[in-house]
């Protein structure tokens, strides 16, 4: 008998706080659980509310220089050949860039008609590298070649189709914009016919041309590329290195 009590009353005792310690997990995550979801809620609604106010002042200038340069393309498509040729002079080291009142000069120069805060917005976008100096290369592909996709509506007329694949462009070099002005003049001259001259040769209408087909239509327009020039078009429309060229994405360069 008395070996037996403590037993019992060890095995009373032992069974007690067992059923304390799972009744009080039961009780206490409850009332807690409202406060950590309420908690969250606040937090996620910070963050939210502060979002709009990054992306509208980082996207506000760009849009302000494309309606600038809308208003003066026309301008330099007269002129610019006189402008990169200025431009050129002033570039002694060949980078690209000049002094932003050297560009000043330039657009007094050529009447570009502009005004002091279109002047700052613009020297703005084109300081690439922030060091206060102006990409007039970068500034004059923009308003002469269209290398950018742009969209068009539903009523606007197709003038050249797009490519069902988009194109992945490569490296827009110093060297490709000189050989892509160079020929300008003529592309527009002739761009038409040179459409249908690079359909026949495409049989299969895939909207691509080897190498030596896309050079000879060229010359076919006399538009003689030096070995130089046809690299630097091909690094740009070829960078997978297919040997093929989408002719319709090098026309769409040139048109407006």
């Amino acid at each position: 008998m008395p070996s037996s009590t403590p037993s019992a009353t060890s095995s009373a005792t032992s069974t007690k706080p067992a059923t304390c310690a799972m009744q009080e997990p039961r009780v206490s995550p409850r009332p807690e659980r409202p406060k950590t979801s309420s908690s969250l809620l606040g937090q996620k609604s910070v963050p939210a509310s502060s979002r709009p106010q990054t992306t509208t002042t980082c996207s506000a200038p760009i849009l302000n220089c494309e309606t600038i340069e809308n208003k003066i393309r026309k301008n330099i498509q007269h002129s610019w050949r006189g402008i990169l040729k200025v431009c050129q002079e002033k570039d002694v080291s060949k980078l690209g860039e000049i002094l932003v009142s050297d560009f000043l000069d330039i657009a007094e120069k050529f009447n570009l008609d502009l005004s002091e805060a279109e002047i700052n917005q613009i020297t703005t976008k084109y300081d690439l590298k922030k060091n206060g100096r102006f990409a007039y290369y970068d500034f004059l592909q923009s308003s002469i070649l269209l290398l950018k996709p742009q969209e068009s509506s539903l009523l606007q007329r197709v003038i050249i189709q797009k490519p069902q694949k988009p194109m992945s462009p490569g490296p827009q070099t110093t060297s490709f914009f000189s050989a892509m002005l160079r020929i300008q003049p003529q592309i527009l001259c002739c761009w038409r016919p040179m459409k249908r001259t690079f359909k026949s040769y495409d049989e299969s209408h895939t909207g691509l041309l080897h190498i030596s087909d896309f050079r000879q239509v060229l010359h076919e327009y006399s538009i003689d590329l030096t070995e130089e020039e046809l690299f630097n078009i091909l690094e740009y429309y070829d960078k997978t290195l297919s040997s093929k060229i989408s002719y319709n994405d090098f026309l769409r360069a040139f048109i407006q």
